[in-house]
């Protein structure tokens, strides 16, 4: 099937000259630029039909030329910025849809559903100048770099609507996908710009539903599906590559909107991805993967200042000055505390907003995509002819067994500190249970489900257990933080309903280490070598 593979980065209009002759482009340039005006009206049924299924369906002018093209959902293999779409394309004598050719394509069914909902109609149009320079890479790469400059219009109650397009597309025609995020990551150095999750059509359809910018709901973690058969390498690419995914989604949000939940789930990324990081080190060390290391504990930080004060703000002050509001010993500095508070979020959610506004963010995406659109990701390391080399290129669901069976058994030697360990080794037991259940998620999809799904929940509730305990101890050290010489009481007044609050916990986390203990490991195989279901 036909595949359109291109890496999208936005960019300011007034930067677009700068990168046509940026020395990197420069380099690779293989040819003249050519210049054309694109005039594109997509098209959909009146409830977006197509839309819904991630169909996008348009018909471009080029001069006195029309082509009908119509793309599939992006696929699995797509990356940071990297959208990867079966695409067919047909010329047409005059503009208008050609149903013909549309019954030749994946999407014929869908297709003829939307022709019996009422027809497809004209959705919005976009209208832009395409600058194009060819390029050609070392290592024999061909790709087209392109500059559009232009803007998207749509009717909604009678009002034409319009948002600007001003981006980079470097679309691959042949070779490694890794040099385009190569050539973006040079380009990030220099000039002001970002990666795109969204196409001009998702945009469009924005547009209609009154959006100026898609910035959607908070994305969360997804499950990768993996093959049986998929080598460690291979998965371990795969689970890196939705990681940065749900990173740069939750981008957009979490720099426009207040909602705390995409700093939570930005943070969950962050993780997730040191997590898949920490796999390869031991086997593949290299500079590279050092850099991408560092960049995530970089936001990693950033991002958990940011979530520490809305916790506190949000979740543990409001409970506690309700409780103490008749309090005249109390409520009053309670208030002086809040208001200190509120300030130091402000402060840690400008810093958050600033680390991910950043070039260094941007990078760290570039850098990332870059070594999972590898061929294979050892290729670029020091270890790629010693035995570690083989560990990576054997299967993954051996890798997975050993590694879970080792985070597991650690877990259970931590949990000796459960019932009278210091909160330090309670810790050490909250951050064991987190590493095992990011592994667990990660390689679940290569094993039984049904034993999965229960050893996960049972790990996600001594997590979540453990992480509210986590949680009272954070709380206690900003109370310290944010507390005056004359709000002794208030602060006083949170240390002691935090404490409260932990004691609380005791038998919650007794009884979901009970549950966790009974959880059978979904990972064993019996005297045959096959795993149990």
């Amino acid at each position: 099937m036909p595949t359109e593979i291109e890496l999208k980065l936005s960019l300011y209009p007034q930067a677009a000259e700068a990168a046509l002759r940026h020395a990197a482009v420069r380099a690779l340039r293989q040819g003249r630029t050519r210049t054309a005006r694109l005039a594109n009206a997509y098209y959909d049924t009146a409830d977006t039909l197509l839309a819904n299924a991630g169909v996008a369906l348009r018909v471009r002018r080029i001069g006195k030329r029309f082509v009908q093209t119509i793309k599939g959902p992006s696929e699995s293999v797509a990356g940071p910025g990297l959208h990867a779409r079966a695409e067919f394309e047909s010329p047409l004598p005059r503009a208008g849809l050609d149903y013909a050719r549309l019954a030749e394509t994946p999407w014929s069914k869908l297709i003829a559903k939307a022709r019996k909902r009422g027809g497809l109609v004209r959705a919005f149009t976009t209208e832009f100048e395409r600058r194009t320079i060819p390029l050609a890479f070392p290592d024999g790469t061909r790709a087209e770099f392109c500059i559009d400059l232009g803007a998207i219009r749509a009717v909604r109650n009678g009002r034409t609507f319009r948002v600007p397009i001003a981006e980079i597309e470097i679309e691959l025609k042949s070779g490694a996908a890794s040099n385009l995020f190569d050539l973006a990551y040079r380009l990030a150095a220099d000039l002001p710009v970002a990666v795109m999750t969204a196409s001009k059509a998702q945009r469009g359809f924005a547009l209609m539903r009154g959006e100026r910018d898609i910035i959607g709901s908070p994305v969360r973690a997804a499950s990768v599906a993996l093959a049986e058969d998929v080598t460690t390498i291979e998965a371990i690419q795969a689970l890196v590559r939705e990681c940065l995914q749900q990173i740069a989604a939750n981008a957009r949000g979490l720099e426009a909107l207040d909602d705390p939940e995409w700093v939570h789930q930005m943070r969950i990324g962050t993780r997730r991805l040191r997590s898949c990081l920490r796999l390869v080190a031991p086997h593949a060390p290299s500079p590279a993967l050092d850099r991408l290391n560092g960049d995530v504990i970089w936001l990693a930080q950033a991002l958990g200042a940011a979530r520490d004060w809305d916790v506190f703000v949000q979740e543990t002050l409001p409970p506690l000055s309700r409780w103490f509001a008749r309090d005249a010993g109390t409520a009053p500095g309670l208030k002086r505390l809040r208001r200190r508070a509120e300030s130091r979020r402000r402060g840690a959610r400008a810093a958050a907003r600033a680390a991910v506004g950043s070039p260094r963010f941007q990078r760290m995406l570039l850098s990332g995509g870059m070594l999972c659109a590898m061929p294979r990701f050892a290729t670029t390391v020091s270890a790629r002819e010693s035995g570690n080399h083989a560990t990576l290129a054997a299967r993954a669901d051996a890798f997975a067994a050993a590694l879970l069976a080792r985070r597991h058994r650690h877990l259970e030697q931590c949990a000796t500190a459960l019932e009278s360990g210091s909160p330090d080794e309670r810790h050490e037991v909250r951050i064991a249970a987190k590493r095992l259940r990011y592994v667990a998620e990660f390689f679940a999809p290569l094993f039984p489900r049904k034993r999965g799904r229960a050893y996960l929940k049972a790990l996600t509730v001594l997590q979540d257990v453990l992480g509210c305990l986590n949680d009272a101890a954070t709380a206690l050290r900003i109370a310290n933080e944010s507390g005056g010489t004359a709000d002794d009481a208030a602060t006083g007044a949170v240390r002691g309903w935090v404490a409260a609050q932990a004691a609380a916990l005791e038998p919650e986390i007794a009884s979901a280490w009970r549950r966790f203990a009974r959880a059978k490991p979904f990972w064993i195989r019996n005297r045959k070598g096959a795993i149990d279901a």
